[in-house]
């Protein structure tokens, strides 16, 4: 097999840090109290009293340093190495907007510094629903929603208010089966049914099957474009043009925007409601829970709904805050949002300007058709006839009837080349699928060797299955029994 980074290193076990402790040590260096001592029970409410004090552990201050070093040496990050996760867009975070994000005037700020004090940042939050308005194609946008399942949702709230304000009380969403999996949910969220509507043996949209389901009982289409094996939907102005004739709206799910960035924009297109995922497609950290941010964008239909309170440029150049908004659907947020993830969508959008965003969807296309290119002899390709847009959709499908070697396997086995594997088993529609998204930050090499890894893994199934049977080998714990640690989770450490 053919030798790729980070295949051999030192992978060490760390225990707690509770049992490096022990009684006495400390890890900082403090002078002799010089002012009286306080007894806590003098100025405390005994309510709030702790019965005995908190079981901290006792270190040095090398043992702390070490401990979580180690303990991120178990994690792989975007700065490790590629993470092709189709449909997450896990692009390397350039440092400049980490830079950004911790300028004391952003980090410090606090949520409820008056207006007149915070204007550095209102200014940020009003220019940024701007630049997305623009690349989008939509009349307003607010950067209110905390990620983007809570955009999604946010969006239908807006629809069904709108709907209601008209005396329209519609009771169904469409959604294809090329769309997101948390559509169904944030449909469900808002009370409305969900009516599947099933793609062409291309992949695609048909817009005669949209027509036989749209009716005056339908309040939106929610659809993903590109959508989720990785095709953009050719129909996409005849689709909308036919749900906007029956007086219904459509959702476009804004997760795979890294593919049009100054190319196409949504809007002109016939969405109506989309959100953005700012952890995705501009360029902020994400994965494991957080931290995300998903703004929603809409037509001037729904700009009235848009959630509350929403910054303002006043006639005097000043920015504030304001809730005056009679239609609004309310906040949906604590505050404004995630402001952090702001700041570094922000500093990433002014960094690429115009020419350099749609260069991000150039190169991001020009990186799934690459890796497609590379491994489509390997790997069945169900959809897309050798083409796609920013990811690319495999599947074990031949793979699986050859040699019994499933799609579970071979992402272990990229794990042991030293990749993350893609996204795998989704979209639903494809059996066995390999969801892979190279991203535009991954340069021609690192293309190369994440294929070169998928074709190995291919030749490996046919002469030495049993070994992917149990792959991964190379790392510090083995193949993992994930059904029982979804099904029985053990969420906290045994009581000592």
């Amino acid at each position: 097999m053919r030798p790729t980074p980070g295949t051999s290193t030192l992978g060490f076990n760390e225990p707690l840090i509770f049992d490096r402790s022990v009684a006495g040590r400390s890890a900082a260096s403090l002078p002799a109290l010089d002012v009286p001592a306080i007894d806590p029970a003098a100025v405390l409410p005994k309510d709030l009293l702790r019965a005995t004090p908190a079981a901290l552990p006792e270190v040095s201050e090398p043992e702390v340093v070490r401990h979580f070093v180690r303990l991120s040496t178990w994690n792989f990050s975007v700065d490790h190495g590629t993470y092709p996760l189709g449909s997450c867009t896990m692009k390397y975070n350039p440092k400049v907007n980490e830079w950004a994000a911790r300028l004391p005037g952003f980090s410090g700020l606090h949520p409820y510094t008056p207006q007149h004090l915070a204007q550095g940042a209102l200014a940020l939050m009003w220019e940024l629903e701007c630049m997305l308005a623009e690349v989008s194609g939509m009349a307003g946008v607010s950067l209110q929603p905390a990620a983007g399942a809570h955009g999604e949702a946010t969006c239908l709230m807006m629809i069904r208010k709108a709907l209601a304000d008209r005396g329209d009380a519609r009771r169904k969403v469409l959604i294809p089966d090329t769309a997101h999996g948390t559509n169904p949910a944030s449909s469900a969220r808002n009370g409305y049914e969900v009516e599947p509507v099933s793609s062409t043996e291309e992949g695609v949209l048909d817009p005669r099957s949209v027509a036989e389901k749209m009716d005056g009982s339908v309040a939106a289409l929610m659809l993903t474009n590109p959508n989720t094996v990785g095709l953009f939907e050719k129909h996409i102005a005849e689709v909308t043009e036919i749900v906007h004739a029956k007086g219904g709206f459509v959702f476009g799910d804004g997760a795979n925007l890294n593919a049009l960035l100054g190319r196409a924009r949504p809007g002109d297109f016939g969405v109506d409601a989309m959100q953005f995922n700012l952890h995705k497609t501009f360029s902020t950290p994400h994965g494991g829970g957080g931290p995300g941010s998903g703004p929603v964008g809409v037509c001037k239909t729904l700009v009235p709904y848009l959630p509350t309170p929403r910054p303002v440029r006043l006639d005097d150049g000043a920015f504030a805050l304001s809730a005056d908004f009679a239609k609004s659907i309310g906040r949906v947020r604590s505050f404004c949002g995630n402001f952090g993830v702001m700041v570094r969508a922000y500093a990433y959008m002014r960094e690429m300007g115009p020419q350099g965003l749609r260069r991000v969807a150039d190169m991001a296309v020009l990186n799934a058709n690459y890796l497609l290119a590379l491994v489509k002899d390997a790997y069945h390709v169900p959809f897309g006839g050798g083409r796609c847009m920013h990811e690319c959709v495999l599947s074990d499908r031949d793979l699986q009837k050859e040699t019994h070697v499933s799609t579970l396997d071979v992402a272990k086995g990229l794990i042991d080349q030293g990749f993350h594997p893609p996204t795998i088993y989704f979209p639903l529609i494809v059996k066995g699928a390999l969801m892979c998204e190279p991203t535009e930050t991954e340069t021609r090499e690192s293309v190369e060797e994440f294929a070169h890894a998928l074709i190995d893994i291919a030749k490996m199934a046919r002469s030495d299955a049993e070994s992917l049977h149990h792959a991964p080998h190379r790392t510090r714990l083995g193949r993992l029994d994930e059904v029982t640690a979804a099904r029985k989770p053990i969420l906290k450490a045994e009581e000592r």
